[in-house]
Order: C-alpha cells, then sequence, then structure tokens
C-alpha cells in the first residue's frame, strides 16, 4: 500500500490521519510542533524529522498549513520537499490560499521533478472529525484520480473541478457562503431569542427544514448551547481569507455587499475577544448588539 505522508497537524490536519491510518495506509507525519506527531504515536503514525525527511519516505503527500510562508517553507526551506530525491512524487495542497501562491509553489516543485495538486477543503474541525469534509480537487485529472481513494477515506464527497487553481477558485465561493450563513444563523437566534423563543428549540425546528443551510445545524448548535470553546474553527481562518475573497473579487470586478455585511459581525465578535473561539461566538456579538441577555 502506498506510503502516505501528512505534513501539517494542525486543526484539520490532525483530523484527517487517524482516518487514513483507519484505511490501512502507513502515514509518516511532520509538524513544527512535535507534540503533534506524538499525539499519533500510539495509533501508529511514525514521525518525520523534516518536510524533507517525510519526502524520502512518502509516495504521496498532503500538506494542511497555516500561511502561504509555512507552505514555501515546507517546499522549498532548508529541509524542504523539494530537497529529496524522489521525482514524480504527488503533493495534494489542502490549504486555502491565494492561487498565485499554489501556482508559484507548484513551479517550485516542478522544478524539482515532483507534481502538485490544488485540493482545498471545505468544513471545519467537527465536520471533519464526522467525515463530512468536501474536497474541491484541480489539476491533472489523471494524478487526481490516483490519490481519489485517499481523498475518499477522510472527506464525506468530493469533485474533480479542472484545471489547477479551480480547486480555490471553488473554496472561494464556498466560503463566502460558509460565513454568510453563519451570521444570518446568529441572526435568527438572536431575533428568536429576544422575541422570546428558546434558543434549543429554534436550532431543532429549523434543522433540516427548507431554510437550513449545514453552517446552521453545526453551528447553529454552538450557538444554541452557548458554548464556543468547542474545537471547530477559529476566526483566524475567515480574517486570513476574507482578505483573499476580497483580492480575487476585486481581480474579477465582482461586488460582494452580502458577504461584505455578514463579515461585521466578525469584526464585533474578535472585538469583544472571542478570537480564539468557535466562528460561531458571532452570536454573542449580535446579542451584545440586541440586548439580549439569556436566562
Amino acid at each position: 500500500m502506498q506510503q502516505i505522508g501528512m505534513i501539517g497537524l494542525g486543526v484539520l490536519g490532525s483530523a484527517l490521519v487517524p482516518f487514513m491510518l483507519e484505511a490501512g495506509y502507513p502515514v509518516v507525519g511532520f509538524d513544527v510542533d512535535t507534540g503533534k506527531m506524538k499525539e499519533f504515536a500510539d495509533q501508529g503514525m511514525k514521525a518525520g524529522g523534516s518536510p524533507q525527511d517525510v519526502a524520502e519516505r512518502a509516495d504521496i503527500i498532503f500538506t494542511c498549513l497555516p500561511t502561504a510562508e509555512s507552505l514555501f517553507e515546507v517546499i522549498g526551506g532548508v529541509e524542504g520537499i523539494d530537497k529529496s530525491a524522489g521525482k514524480d512524487q504527488i503533493i495534494v495542497e489542502l490549504s486555502t490560499f491565494g492561487i498565485t501562491d499554489k501556482e508559484k509553489a507548484r513551479a517550485i516543485l516542478e522544478a524539482d521533478g515532483k507534481l502538485m495538486l490544488d485540493c482545498p477543503l471545505s468544513g471545519n474541525r467537527i465536520m471533519a472529525k464526522e467525515k463530512k469534509l468536501t474536497a474541491f480537487l484541480s489539476g491533472d485529472e489523471e494524478l487526481c484520480k490516483k490519490v481519489e481513494p485517499i481523498i475518499a477515506c477522510f472527506t464525506g464527497k468530493y469533485h474533480y473541478v479542472g484545471d489547477f487553481g479551480n480547486g480555490m477558485k471553488m473554496k472561494f465561493c464556498n466560503n463566502i457562503l460558509n460565513l454568510v450563513h453563519n451570521s444570518v444563523a446568529a441572526e435568527v437566534m438572536v431575533l428568536g431569542m429576544k422575541a422570546g423563543l428558546d434558543p434549543k428549540t429554534i436550532h431543532e425546528v429549523i434543522s433540516g427544514s427548507g431554510a437550513s443551510s449545514r453552517m446552521f445545524e453545526v453551528r447553529g448548535k454552538l450557538m444554541a448551547e452557548n458554548d464556543y470553546k468547542k474545537e471547530g474553527m477559529n476566526f483566524s481562518i475567515p480574517l486570513k481569507d476574507c482578505k483573499l475573497i476580497t483580492a480575487h473579487a476585486a481581480e474579477n470586478c465582482v461586488p460582494l455587499p452580502i458577504y461584505q455585511a455578514a463579515l461585521q459581525p466578525y469584526y464585533s465578535a474578535i472585538a469583544h475577544g472571542h478570537h480564539d473561539e468557535d466562528q460561531s461566538a458571532v452570536c454573542t456579538a449580535m446579542e451584545l448588539a440586541a440586548n439580549v441577555k439569556r436566562k
């Protein structure tokens, strides 16, 4: 069976490894936080000493990283993937970065005889642990077919969306809806609570109806429980992504008035100290704005 490399064991990356191992894939992982690697040692993951070390031991490598800077360090740093001897090695990039950055990364790897796919993921850690992520595969179609069985082991569904970079274009559209649905879910919860409805009843009744959304069902549950400490995804991700999305929209001359309006409760929630909590904490900002006091 193919040896899998997993570089980046953060919020999402760490949620993927158990599924890979469960599917029977040998996994060698690396993260700058050595504690992350020890966490999976008992489950059978081998620890890599560097991105180069992972690349020398793996057939296919997945990268799930927080910033474009970390991506370039992983692929082209002192002990980067490009320093390994393997040729025609497939690197599957799962993160959300600008299309230009991903294209630059692909060029670096191709110069060393390696192959890269753009495959961002939709969903947060809660969905990842329930195997409900969606993957947008883009790049060479035959290469995408080769990695599909691995993608299938940790996602609820996946789609091939065409040329390299189309994955990110699809992810930008996806993230706009994600954020807007989250903010409007908070509006609904706050309106209902101020009008005298029980928040858990609101969530139960709307979930599964024609008016619902996956964000309402996942994050609306946290809003109803008034619990934002659960593992989901904090505000650092939408803050990073909103700059990429705004630049992408500007490049294509597309106005995003609803998205920009939906961002405002995010800034308010961060200003009130919720940066490190799940994004569903936008509900707290709206409760303050509406002077809602829960029982």
